[in-house]
């Protein structure tokens, strides 16, 4: 009997059938559920994991776990270190703590559960070797997700290629809340999609400004996608993904935990071509959104608010600490995207209006 992980090929493939969407030879099934198995294993971001994975390829780095292979013995495994700039010894001290965090959690069948409660929920699978995979994500290097679970609309994930990511405190104040939906009706209305977290406050906001110019807009769960939260979401939630698309690095039935939040932040600025902080405090986690696109080299737009304002307090940190861009205007944030026009000046905008 031919096996995939240890486990039946028939099962394995009955199951990823019905998660990954298009003809998928028996070969990509098999990555593909590697992929799954593997996001089952580790927490999202495992930089150990992602390094083991590029060197060997999922199905045979998770091989060596099902056959309990040592670190050194999988160092002796591959000989070209020099190439990934890394040494063998550190490398093997980080893959024996690597080891030690996962095969506690080794489980063939807790993957093929996952699988086939994704399948149930109509969800999908995607993964790097796929065509819409969001490309964005390749530059989070070792850090990359290594699947991404989904619900909603697969087709929608080509929108990541013209896609803004929109972000903010979830104690929103009405300035805030007002500027996000002027400026976001009007970017999706110009067929830019709209990339948030789902959260309460000015991620919520972005999403419905989206909607309601029927735009096309992604969320990023920290937990699995059918543990959506907020749970006083879900309604939205399920808005998004009659158009869009809902994401999670995280399988189902995984519940979001601060750890897992701070690490969908990096979802969300490496899928978008750019990210806008609409409204933030000194210590709100939309700055690690922030960083994250900052780390990557992505444009950053920051709207100011009133010197007064405590909600305010972290765009004006940024724009002071980061090289970010003060934006006021739904054409502002668009010219952060690659290709699009320049702004115009309020002068050039009195002359067009006349």
């Amino acid at each position: 009997m031919t096996t995939i992980c240890g486990l039946p090929s028939l099962a394995v493939e009955e199951n990823m059938q019905q998660v990954m969407p298009g003809e998928m030879t028996q070969e990509q099934l098999a990555t593909g559920f590697a992929r799954a198995a593997w996001s089952t294993l580790i927490e999202p971001g495992d930089r150990v994991a992602g390094r083991l994975i590029s060197i060997f390829g999922p199905e045979r780095a998770l091989q060596f776990l099902i056959d309990h292979f040592r670190a050194d013995e999988i160092v002796k495994e591959y000989e070209e270190f020099d190439e990934l700039e890394i040494e063998p010894a550190q490398f093997e001290e980080d893959l024996a703590e690597g080891i030690a965090r996962w095969l506690p959690r080794l489980n063939s069948g807790d993957a093929l559960n996952a699988v086939a409660h994704a399948a149930k929920l109509g969800a999908f699978l995607i993964t790097p070797e796929q065509e819409l995979w969001p490309e964005g994500l390749n530059d989070l290097g070792m850090h990359a997700p290594l699947v991404l679970w989904g619900r909603g609309q697969y087709s929608a994930l080509r929108n990541f290629e013209n896609s803004l990511a929109v972000v903010g405190s979830r104690a929103s104040t009405g300035y805030g809340e007002h500027v996000t939906m002027e400026t976001v009706s009007a970017i999706a209305e110009s067929g830019v999609s709209i990339v948030s977290g789902a959260a309460y406050g000015i991620d919520g906001m972005a999403h419905r400004s989206a909607l309601a110019v029927g735009g096309t807009t992604m969320a990023f769960l920290a937990g699995g996608v059918d543990r959506f939260y907020p749970s006083g979401h879900d309604a939205l939630l399920g808005r998004i993904m009659e158009s869009g698309v809902v994401l999670a690095e995280a399988p189902c039935g995984y519940a979001p935990t601060k750890w897992r939040f701070l690490l969908r932040n990096r979802l969300i600025a490496a899928s978008s071509q750019a990210t806008v902080v609409m409204e933030a405090g000194w210590r709100s986690g939309s700055l690690n959104t922030a960083n994250h696109a900052a780390t990557l080299g992505r444009p950053l737009g920051v709207v100011p608010g009133p010197v007064t304002s405590a909600a305010s307090a972290g765009c004006h940190r940024l724009l002071r600490e980061y090289d970010a861009v003060c934006v006021t205007t739904a054409s502002e944030m668009l010219e952060l995207l690659p290709g699009q026009p320049p702004a115009l000046s309020e002068s050039e905008r009195a002359e067009a209006q006349e």
